[in-house]
């Protein structure tokens, strides 16, 4: 039934929905949006970069105000009513009931659509309609889900922003992360800064990416990605607790689910300029399955040498780029 609302609503908020919102949308993905902030970066007088943190997002969405602005839109009583009861019910744990007076309810089909509607009316428009115009340079903003990014031209901006922005997130009971909402210097300006000071540039995260300042071959500005350290340290923690459940297994079948799972990694963060993370993920896997083909041999030692012969008979899929080029070098 949630399928079914929103295979009807997705249609009627996509004429609403802005460019900048890329999260579970039709057409849209982290791909598309990681792409538009390079392009962003690299094309525009970009100064620094607003990271945002929104704290429990799913579980801080008023449900009032969130029934308010579908009500603006929607007015069939029937779908108004069916959407009331998904984002009120309760979930079961332990056998136990749990109800909550606020979110949406995590894991629901209808949750990222109603995630999305909220943050539209929260964030999108307010940035568009009553943030752009106020500013003295540019501003833009990408977004998926509750993980967005802002540019702007000047630092001013910037602060400005930050500063009524907790305000703009209480008033829907919504809480930046004090820690992980940062504004740091970014760019070509902040480039040739560190570069005089003989410093290291600030760095951001965004979908799993960490992003640095850099030059081409050519000497143009552009932006480097690479893997969070976090999320490759998670990667191959959970490939190592694979390997420790399953390492009793056939080989053949070993060899295919860790392709599966390598080829699933060099899709996602297979970018241009991050082959050394994919490299790294490669490495700790092929020690990985060694240790853990190690553990079944009864005494005997699976040497380094009888492991390159197995890997020859049952090959890991090697690191790949995945992604092309989005024409994000800048030509100054």
């Amino acid at each position: 039934m949630q399928k079914a609302v929103v295979d009807l609503l997705t249609p009627i908020y996509e004429q609403d929905f802005l460019d900048c919102s890329y999260g579970f949308r039709p057409g849209r993905g982290a791909q598309e949006a990681l792409d538009e902030i390079g392009r962003a970066l690299c094309r525009e007088p970009i100064s620094c970069v607003l990271e945002l943190d929104i704290q429990s997002y799913f579980d801080s969405i008023v449900r009032e105000q969130l029934m308010e602005m579908i009500e603006g839109r929607i007015s069939d009583a029937s779908i108004l009513r069916l959407i009331r009861k998904f984002i009120n019910v309760g979930v079961i744990d332990d056998g136990r009931l749990l109800l909550s007076e606020t979110g949406t309810g995590q894991g629901q089909v209808i949750g990222p659509l109603l995630a999305n509607v909220y943050l539209h009316f929260v964030l999108d428009e307010w940035i568009e309609r009553e943030v752009k115009p106020r500013l003295r340079g540019k501003v833009f903003l990408i977004r998926y889900a509750d993980d967005a990014v802002l540019c702007f031209q000047y630092r001013e901006d910037a602060e400005k922003v930050l500063n009524v922005l907790p305000k703009r997130f209480a008033k829907y009971g919504l809480t930046l992360h004090p820690e992980k909402t940062r504004l740091v210097a970014f760019g070509r300006e902040a480039l040739a800064s560190a570069g005089r000071a003989g410093t290291k540039p600030d760095t951001f995260d965004f979908l799993g990416f960490t992003h640095k300042c850099a030059r081409s071959r050519r000497g143009w500005f552009t932006v480097h990605v690479k893997t969070m350290k976090k999320r490759l340290r998670r990667s191959l923690k959970r490939v190592a607790e694979w390997c420790q459940t399953h390492r009793h297994h056939d080989v053949d079948w070993q060899q295919a689910t860790l392709n599966a799972k390598l080829r699933g990694h060099y899709q996602y963060y297979g970018r241009p300029t991050n082959y050394r993370s994919l490299r790294q993920f490669y490495r700790g896997v092929q020690r990985t399955w060694k240790k853990w083909l190690g553990r079944r041999t009864r005494g005997r030692t699976l040497t380094w040498e009888k492991y390159g012969q197995l890997l020859h008979r049952h090959p890991l899929l090697r690191p790949r780029i995945t992604r092309p080029w989005a024409g994000t070098v800048s030509l100054t």
